[in-house]
């Protein structure tokens, strides 16, 4: 059984489960299923706003898929959610992400 199958497997049991939602997420970006990664990041940041650390995965998958106005509304988001939680890590990764896209 495969990344995908176990994790799709586990969400079975736990449909809300932003960690697994995310960690799917990005198994599906490595074979190049964005719109399915897309997806499941805004149903996680739509139920659990403060997870803050899909936001600057969701964003360089918009900047992949060229959508540079929506990835500046998730970095910006994503900074503030950071800011709230005093994840300073996060918000200057997503401060970093911001600054190179609009540069």
């Amino acid at each position: 059984m495969n990344r995908i199958e176990k994790l799709q497997e586990y969400l079975l049991a736990s449909p809300q489960d932003s960690f697994l939602q995310h960690a799917l997420a990005l198994e599906l970006i490595k074979i190049g299923r964005d719109a399915d990664a897309n997806k499941l990041f805004d149903e996680i940041l739509q139920r659990e706003p403060g997870y803050v650390g899909s936001y600057y995965h969701l964003g360089k998958l918009l900047e992949r898929m060229n959508d540079t106005k929506q990835a500046i509304q998730v970095y910006t988001k994503g900074m503030e959610e950071a800011k709230k939680a005093g994840d300073k890590h996060s918000y200057n990764e997503l401060q970093g992400a911001l600054e190179e896209l609009e540069d």
